[in-house]
């Protein structure tokens, strides 16, 4: 394990550690870019991996952090109408100055501000998660509950079908 972050990985470290969890941001020396090369790279299930999207609310301008299962394809039109503002696909522009991460590094946490988050239920069948630390080769491991509570996001059904 590397001892030195990356400095966005070390963000996420730093505030794992101010909300009082001992999760361990670790580098891997494969990409974890996507859910499949995260899951390869970590030996653990694609639906262990807790992917962080970012959003677009249309109306508001504003950012919205969609963490769901590896396996599941987030569905756009019911995320929309439950928010009632329609999601655009966030460039990475948008995703670096609302999280201070790159796409595919993007932590559900240690963001500049809060974010309104969602949470795939479907990471509640999982006892343990891998999320991305910031970085495309950092992740953190932590449960669920651990996610909710971290995030404050709101758990609900993200996936079409």
């Amino acid at each position: 394990m590397n001892s030195q972050l990356k400095e966005s990985a070390q963000r996420v470290q730093d505030k794992l550690s101010d909300l009082g969890y001992p999760n361990r941001v670790v580098e891997l020396p494969d990409s974890t870019r996507t859910a499949q090369e995260a899951a390869d790279a970590i030996g653990c299930e694609v639906a262990q991996i807790a992917k962080s999207i970012v959003f677009r609310l249309k109306t508001s301008n504003k950012p919205l952090l969609v963490v769901a299962s590896g396996v599941n394809r987030v569905d756009e039109k019911l995320i929309s109408t439950r928010m009632d503002d329609k999601l655009v696909k966030a460039d990475a522009d948008f995703v670096r100055e609302h999280t201070g991460f790159v796409i595919g590094g993007v932590a559900p946490i240690g963001h500049p501000e809060p974010i309104l988050t969602l949470i795939d239920e479907d990471l509640f069948h999982c006892r343990k998660l891998w999320a991305a630390a910031g970085h495309p080769k950092a992740v953190f491991e932590l449960t669920p509950d651990e996610l909710a509570a971290m995030t404050r996001g709101q758990v609900t059904s993200v996936k079409k079908g």
